[in-house]
C-alpha cells in the first residue's frame, strides 16, 4: 500500500486498527512512534546497484491501556512527516514487535490494516545460476487429446 492509499482509507474510519496475517490484532492501545523516509542502497549478488524506498510506520504498544490512535491524528502524523522530511509517494512498511522487530507490507481489507509478511528473493537469479522455477500444473487441467487417450473399452491396454 503507497502512502497516498492510506491517506484515502484514514478518513473514512472510525477507528485505526491493524492485525497481522494470522488473524492477530495489534493491541488498540498502540502508539505510531515512528513515520519516515528509509532509503536502501545495495548492491545483488549479480553486482547490479539498486535502490529501494518506502515509508516506515513504527507501531509501538505502550502500558497506557487507554490510548487510542484517532484516524485524523494518524493523518496529521503523516502530513507533517510528509512537509518536514520530503517523505515520498511509495510503499508502506510497518515495523512490529513481537518475539523480535518484524517488518511488514501493508494492505486494507475493507475495516482494518493488515500487516503481510515479507519475504526474501534473489534479485539476480540469472547470475547466481538459480534455474526458474517450473510451472506446477494439476493432472486434471492437462488437456489431453482424446484420440490418443485411453479409456475403458477403447482396446489401448
Amino acid at each position: 500500500m503507497k502512502l497516498s492509499e492510506i491517506k484515502q482509507i484514514l478518513p473514512t474510519l472510525e477507528n485505526v486498527e491493524f492485525q497481522l496475517e494470522d488473524g492477530t490484532f495489534v493491541p488498540e492501545h498502540f502508539h505510531v512512534t515512528e513515520v519516515g523516509m528509509i532509503t536502501k542502497n545495495f548492491i545483488d549478488c549479480g553486482g547490479v546497484i539498486r535502490t529501494e524506498k518506502a515509508v516506515s510506520f513504527q507501531l509501538w504498544n505502550a502500558d497506557d491501556f487507554e490510548h487510542r490512535l484517532e484516524p485524523n491524528k494518524l493523518l496529521n502524523i503523516i502530513r507533517l512527516s510528509e512537509d518536514k522530511l520530503g517523505i515520498e509517494d511509495v510503499e508502506i512498511e510497518v515495523e512490529y514487535q513481537s518475539t523480535t522487530i518484524g517488518r511488514y507490507d501493508l494492505e486494507f481489507n475493507g475495516k482494518t490494516f493488515v500487516l503481510l509478511n515479507k519475504t526474501t528473493a534473489c534479485l539476480a537469479q540469472d547470475a547466481c545460476g538459480i534455474a526458474p522455477q517450473k510451472q506446477k500444473k494439476n493432472l486434471i487441467e492437462i488437456n489431453v487429446n482424446q484420440s490418443n487417450s485411453c479409456t475403458p473399452g477403447g482396446g489401448c491396454c
